[in-house]
């Protein structure tokens, strides 16, 4: 059995957890947040998690998650479903266009959980707890590692730092034969290695262009959600957006704009002008039009978004052992995609498969370094890509330019290829719609909708018939202009 330090008590801290505690290790998780246990979904919404500001935004809790869930913790997916959660099925609310679809065995997996970021948390620290080989220590963070082969100066020669333990916020220190490191985007990994000699570590930020506003509403008593046979978000470029269920009769709406625009940030941190701008979108105008009342007072901002990637590998070797991180604290992506749940757990189930197939150090640590860069980093590269192209459209946009008016620029004619082929082929053939849920859902790798030929040419097909219909329907006000008047 081997002693394991989490640092972090969030998702994938938690995941990190139970991964480990259910594979033979015994685990202390230390959070900094001073969080006690609520007793009620309602009440995990109040959380004061200052170290986890993201925790009040949408989150979308992906089939990878999901059927990790169902196929090796069946009790967290249970108690999450008492908890007020509910599964989201490919094959039910589908448009009325599509008359193509028939059930396949695999549309078992593609299922999606419906449920607050916090009531998620609430519920996986619950199981966790139960577990006599958890203890979480609430209120005390980490201020860094003690390591063996560091005198305070320098390693010894031809040695790699090994830590030992960490040092708490309290004075207290905890030994431990492995330290994994779940304290999300903001935890200084840099700095807690620095400290004991080792700065080697490669790090490769990419701004994603975005600032995010979310906002909570509740059904009223005698209301139910809208039909969800229609789209759930939309991309207008000046503005991104989408809906998202919740537990307990709950949802949210989440708007990104480009970090330049002042001015839209400025007004859509009013409530009252959030949700004028909601009602104006095609995807969540049917949300509220009366069925529903917000839950909380204000609109929740997020900022300083970013892909990150962080290289524990020097010349084949690990830069450091006794240490290995997981979740956003070793490779994030823009949480606008909503992957970051979905691939904390996955990274720590990548974790604790690498630690029960090896038992030294330096190959459990190259095992887990490998499976990261083979099954989550190509999504950080796509993550990279899409925000670049974003980033290029919005800029176009706010200046007031055309981004497609350099018809010789392949990027300009996949920017058509999606308008005029895949979305509405996504509306009109089951075949492109599954393939497409399928990869949002990361049960199929980055490029698979581009390598698949059948999916490629059914999307070319109606891509080439673009003349023959109307314009695809606008998701929203044809320009930033135009919302800004509407709003108003």
């Amino acid at each position: 059995m081997v002693d394991v330090v989490v640092v972090g008590g969030s998702i994938a801290g938690l995941s990190a957890a139970l991964t480990l505690s259910r594979s033979g290790h015994s685990v202390t998780v230390v959070e900094r947040d001073d969080t006690p246990m609520p007793n009620s979904p309602d009440e995990a919404f109040e959380w004061d998690r200052r170290g986890a500001p993201q925790v009040r935004h949408s989150h979308a809790f992906l089939a990878r998650l999901y059927t990790t869930l169902r196929d090796r913790y069946p009790d967290v997916l249970a108690d999450l479903l008492d908890a007020g959660a509910t599964e989201v099925r490919f094959g039910t609310d589908l448009p009325p266009t599509i008359t193509n679809y028939e059930p396949l065995i695999d549309d078992e997996d593609v299922v999606m959980l419906a449920c607050r970021r916090t009531t998620f948390e609430w519920v996986l620290r619950q199981v966790v707890l139960r577990s006599p080989a958890v203890t979480i220590r609430t209120g005390v963070g980490l201020e860094g590692f003690i390591a063996a082969g560091w005198n305070g100066s320098s390693t010894a020669p031809g040695s790699i730092p090994t830590v030992t333990g960490v040092r708490l916020s309290d004075g207290s220190r905890l030994a431990a034969e492995l330290v994994v490191v779940a304290s999300g985007r903001r935890g200084d990994l840099g700095q807690w290695l620095a400290e004991i000699g080792v700065e080697s570590m490669v790090e490769t930020t990419d701004d994603t262009g975005i600032v995010y506003l979310s906002r909570f509403y509740r059904l009223l008593d005698d209301c139910d959600y809208p039909p969800r046979s229609g789209p759930i978000g939309g991309d207008l470029g000046y503005i991104k957006y989408g809906v998202f269920s919740g537990d307990n009769r709950t949802f949210s709406v989440t708007l990104a704009i480009p970090t330049d625009d002042v001015e839209l940030r400025r007004r859509l941190t009013d409530p009252q002008t959030f949700d004028s701008c909601a009602r104006r979108l095609v995807a969540t105008s049917t949300w509220l039009d009366g069925r529903a009342e917000p839950i909380v007072d204000e609109v929740h901002v997020m900022a300083g978004l970013v892909n990150r990637r962080r290289v524990l590998v020097d010349d084949g070797m690990p830069i450091v052992l006794g240490m290995l991180a997981v979740g956003d604290a070793y490779v994030c992506t823009n949480p606008l995609y909503g992957r970051g749940c979905s691939t904390a757990m996955w990274g720590a189930q990548l974790l604790a498969d690498a630690l029960a197939a090896h038992h030294d150090a330096s190959t459990q640590a190259l095992a887990y370094f490998a499976a990261v860069e083979e099954e989550i980093v190509p999504w950080y590269r796509a993550s990279v890509h899409q925000d670049a192209e974003a980033k290029r459209v919005a800029s176009a946009l706010l200046a007031g330019q055309d981004p497609d008016a350099d018809q010789s620029d392949s990027r300009t004619f996949l920017r058509g290829v999606f308008r005029d082929g895949l979305a509405p082929a996504m509306r009109t053939d089951a075949v492109v719609l599954r393939a497409v849920f399928r990869n949002f859902n990361l049960l199929t790798p980055p490029d698979a909708l581009l390598s698949d030929s059948d999916v490629s040419a059914r999307v070319l097909a109606v891509w080439n018939d673009r003349g023959n219909r109307p314009p695809e329907p606008r998701l929203g006000p044809a320009s930033r202009t135009d919302l800004l008047a509407l709003i108003n």
